[in-house]
């Protein structure tokens, strides 16, 4: 940050140095008296400098920046007044080159002040010191607040990023275990069953650690994922359980962003009741148009409060805040409860 600040300092030193000190001096054309041209030009050049070098240096960083305007606006004023009289000091060495030879001018000092020609000279040659003042602040500012507004970029970026990673690890730990018991007492019975949704579990465990870091995958993983889900919780009772799912997969190539959908048939899975194959029930569907998803899923509510497996998963409230995140201006989220049942439609728009 020193060595760039470093660097804005010189630029801008060349730049307004060469504003009032070379554009004059190529635009006048008078050349005959090169030797007064070259001392005012330079002691001009040099107020210019201590100017630039002072704002973007001192004034600014340890003033303006650290939210104390006020001082640096009265610190900055001081010190354009202390260049300005330097430079235009009659008694200076380089004041005959001004055309005020020593001893002419009026003192600053001297009783009764300043005439009115005096004020106009001094005015006069306070501009360039403070446009050089005013434009390096303001370039500077400028750039301050482009960094300022990347840093910030930067941070939401990184905020979304975490945010999301957080989500997206949030894998229901209670059905990891249920679906490791289901698997091993199936294995214990010698089923041919076992090994196969062994493979299933393993599969999510994959989607969820390695494929889960791209921003989109494709529809196809999210409703495998899906239906390996569903599958392995139709383990816990070896009758069946009413679950309907309808997934349209005719549209595979379609990207999205991964662990969307699980949260919703997690949902109706751990509050439908669905163990009571007379009461319980559950029925997903997703349809997909070109560029549009849609997913429906309706569960039994039982009239007696039922919740299981409270802990683990990812809640409805944060898989809304992952859908603005992700979808802001582009989803439709709507969830009814209704008298014994319980639905989520969500339709998403793929493309921005």
């Amino acid at each position: 940050m020193n060595l760039q600040l470093q660097k804005n300092t010189v630029l801008q030193i060349l730049f307004w140095g060469s504003f009032w000190v070379l554009v004059p001096v190529l635009l006048s054309g008078d050349w005959e008296k090169a030797d007064r041209f070259i001392v005012l030009n330079l002691v001009v050049l040099a107020g210019i400098a201590i100017v630039v070098w002072a704002n973007l240096e001192l004034l600014l960083p340890r003033l303006f920046f650290q939210n104390k305007q006020a001082a640096y606006l009265l610190a900055g004023l001081a010190m354009l007044l202390a260049v300005v009289f330097l430079v235009e000091w009659d008694a200076a060495p380089w004041a005959e080159y001004f055309r005020r030879p020593l001893g002419k001018g009026r003192p600053l000092g001297r009783e009764g002040g300043l005439s009115p020609k005096e004020w106009q000279r001094y005015l006069s040659g306070a501009m360039p010191f403070f446009t050089a003042w005013i434009g390096s602040a303001l370039f500077e500012i400028a750039a301050f607040a482009r960094r300022r507004e990347k840093e910030m970029a930067l941070l939401r970026s990184e905020k979304l990023e975490s945010e999301l990673k957080f989500l997206k690890s949030q894998v229901n730990p209670h059905f990891l275990f249920n679906a490791l018991n289901n698997i091993y007492t199936l294995s214990v019975l010698k089923s041919d069953a076992a090994p196969e949704n062994l493979l299933k579990l393993s599969a999510m465990l994959r989607y969820v650690l390695y494929d889960c870091k791209e921003a989109t995958v494709p529809l196809a993983k999210e409703i495998e994922y899906l239906r390996h889900f569903i599958a392995l919780n139709m383990l816990k009772d070896s009758r069946g359980l009413n679950v309907k799912a309808n997934l349209d997969e005719s549209r595979p190539q379609l990207r999205i962003a991964p662990m969307l959908f699980i949260p919703f048939v997690e949902n109706a899975f751990k509050h439908s009741k669905v163990e009571d194959l007379a009461n319980g029930w559950i029925d997903i569907r997703l349809q997909t148009e070109d560029a549009v998803v849609v997913l429906e899923v309706k569960n039994s509510l039982p009239k007696t409060g039922f919740t299981k497996n409270e802990t683990g998963g990812i809640g409805l409230e944060n898989v809304r805040r992952q859908l603005e995140l992700l979808y802001p201006g582009r989803h439709e989220l709507r969830i009814e409860k209704g008298e014994g049942e319980f639905g989520v439609y969500l339709r998403l728009s793929l493309v921005n």
